[in-house]
């Protein structure tokens, strides 16, 4: 389930349900028609590099029992979005200048505007003039409560398509409870005289519910967008919020014109502060016209509004990507002058954020979870998120093998090299390796290398002296890997505390807090060995805890070889998971994510308990 954005395996294990008496003869994996391979029993898994994560994938299962009946299974993985966003954003406007009668005000010279956001002035980049063509889009009211207006209705609809110029279209979208058929955009004003006459008033009436469908319904649409919306205002059905219909208004770049027009039971007051609302937040007019005669005042000043436009843009001097709404204020230097605008707009997004943690589940006898998908649910900050991405962690991994040399090991030389080569030997041939020997200061005995006899050559050079400079060590180890790509592991073992050799005090120049920071820096995954009852613990626990480790305390030698086993066999069932953050501010800060069992609260998750979010430039 999803995708990282990055060349990487990815392990597609499939769940076959059969009856014990007929078990599957084979699977196959299939990704994108082309077979994968197959597998005979249980676990039904393989592995897949997805090399190019931006392209559409399909990957299918087929069990096959030994009958030949064939059962299939398919998931689309979709392309990992990217998102650019550009340093310098501009704001256009369309504005519409009245006099105090209401009539469109022509050739007012660009230097008269001003346009202010959150009340600071901005130097203007173009102001210009248009006429120009547009697409009315008449939503109409049909609902029942509209039945003994409608012949009122129709002749407000034929009225406005008498106003039409050749530039311009209109498409008629009659509404109850839902959208119903729509006709148009035409320019052929007996098609939309006769549309309208067609409407039959009857059920309820959803007016939220349709507005929110105005993004597919002006698609098509060219030129100005104005929706004009002829109701009475009573909304008795809508699942839509008011924010969610203003939203899908906005987004589909119309301006909504309200005629009003008293139903059954006249206009409601809270149905006529709704229609006020959603004219004056989209910039455009109301009109609650009792009578014929008033018609043709509605529809000029309505027309003219629309066709005519003064074109504003400016470059914002506050150019922050923090997605916060700027409200806009436009005005010309005549007192008189009415000008309407949108009354601002949400500054562009940051980058999404998108966090990917790796996690173990298990039980409260420390069995490890077989997980899917379903049974998780991440929590960031203390708000839920959307899970995108659910995988198992197959990707390499590079590891730096970090072993205590000091003095006090000497007599445990042998076992130590024994251990750590099972260890060495246990690793995936994909994975890399690098050796650390540590006493009064680190020293990487080779490079990062899939190549294991250098790996065992570095152990046979193990020898004991000196004290132990257990800080500087995991520093170092940290700094090394940040080079690394991919996912990145450190393994200390250590019998003892940080110190100098004789005992009398630090053997780092570094703190633990030095560590802590590396930690959060890198992303590393961190186990900590302590042999024997002189180890200081608490640092062995604390790196764990920060990183979705583990410590592990063997009180005797001849253990050890069973401690790397564990750290191979947490590697093995680690998970993935990725979202993208509901918390978009790019403001540096730790973000406290939690990963759920939904079905087991009593599960016990190692991962790193969070993320730092990246700050902004």
């Amino acid at each position: 389930m999803g995708r990282t954005g990055t060349t990487a395996p990815v392990r597609i294990v499939a769940q076959v349900q059969y009856a014990d008496t007929a078990p599957p003869g084979q699977v196959r994996f299939f990704v994108d028609n082309q077979l994968l391979g197959s597998v005979q029993r249980p676990p039904y898994a393989l592995e897949w590099v997805d090399e190019n994560p931006f392209e559409r994938r399909e990957i299918a299962v087929e069990a096959v029992d030994s009958l030949g009946h064939a059962v299939m299974d398919r998931i689309v993985l979709e392309p990992f979005e990217v998102t650019e966003v550009a340093d310098v954003a501009s704001v256009l406007l369309e504005a519409s200048v009245q006099d105090k009668r209401g009539r469109f005000v022509r050739n007012i010279d660009g230097s008269a505007f001003s346009v202010f956001e959150n009340g600071v002035k901005q130097s203007l980049d173009l102001v210009s003039q248009e006429v120009v063509g547009a697409t009315f889009a008449l939503l109409v009211d049909s609902s029942a409560s509209m039945s003994r207006r409608m012949d009122f209705v129709q002749r407000t609809a034929a009225t406005l398509a008498g106003y039409m110029t050749a530039r311009d279209r209109m498409l008629i979208a009659p509404f109850a409870k839902e959208i119903r058929a729509v006709t148009g955009p035409t320019t052929d004003r007996a098609t939309i005289v006769e549309a309208v006459r067609a409407i039959q008033p009857e059920g309820g009436t959803a007016i939220l519910d349709s507005l929110s469908k105005l993004p597919q319904i002006l698609a098509s649409s060219e030129g100005r967008r104005a929706v004009i919306l002829i109701t009475d205002g009573y909304d008795e059905h809508s699942s839509t919020s008011f924010a969610e219909a203003l939203a899908a208004v906005k987004s589909s770049g119309a301006t909504v014109y309200v005629v009003g027009i008293g139903g059954v039971a006249g206009i409601s007051i809270k149905g006529e502060r709704l229609l006020r609302q959603l004219a004056v937040e989209t910039g455009g007019r109301f009109f609650f016209p009792s009578r014929d005669s008033e018609l043709a005042e509605v529809h000029d000043v309505l027309t003219q509004d629309v066709q005519n436009r003064y074109l504003i843009s400016f470059t914002p001097q506050d150019q922050k990507p923090d997605g916060t709404w700027r409200a806009l204020t436009v005005a010309t230097t005549d007192p008189e002058h009415i000008v309407r605008t949108r009354p601002g707009y949400f500054a562009r997004k940051p980058p999404p954020i998108r966090p990917v943690i790796e996690f173990t589940a298990a039980d409260q006898v420390g069995q490890y979870l077989d997980l899917t998908a379903g049974d998780i649910e991440i929590v960031e900050n203390g708000d839920v998120q959307k899970l995108e991405l659910f995988q198992e962690a197959v990707e390499p991994v590079s590891i730096v093998l970090a072993l205590d040399a000091s003095g006090s090991m000497k007599k445990k030389e042998s076992d130590v090299i024994a251990s750590a080569r099972e260890f060495v030997s246990a690793l995936r041939p994909q994975d890399k390796l690098a050796v650390v020997l540590f006493a009064d200061h680190p020293v990487f005995t080779h490079d990062l290398t899939e190549k294991r006899d250098a790996a065992i050559a570095a152990l046979d050079l193990y020898r004991a002296s000196g004290g132990t400079a257990l800080y500087d060590t995991l520093a170092e180890a940290l700094l090394y890997l940040k080079r690394a790509q991919g996912r990145r592991v450190v393994v200390v073992m250590t019998d003892g505390r940080d110190e100098n050799n004789p005992g009398t005090g630090p053997g780092s120049v570094r703190r633990f807090p030095d560590v802590a920071e590396l930690i959060k820096d890198t992303g590393a995954l961190m186990f900590g060995i302590g042999l024997g009852v002189n180890v200081d613990r608490e640092p062995l626990e604390q790196i764990a805890q920060l990183s979705g480790g583990r410590a592990f305390f063997p009180t005797d030698v001849t253990e050890l070889a069973a401690q790397y086993q564990r750290v191979v066999d947490d590697l093995r069932r680690r998970y993935v998971v990725g979202y993208t953050s509901s918390h978009i501010q790019h403001d540096g800060s730790w973000r406290s994510v939690q990963i759920r069992v939904k079905d087991l609260p009593t599960a016990t998750i190692r991962s790193a308990g969070g993320y730092a979010a990246p700050a902004s430039k």
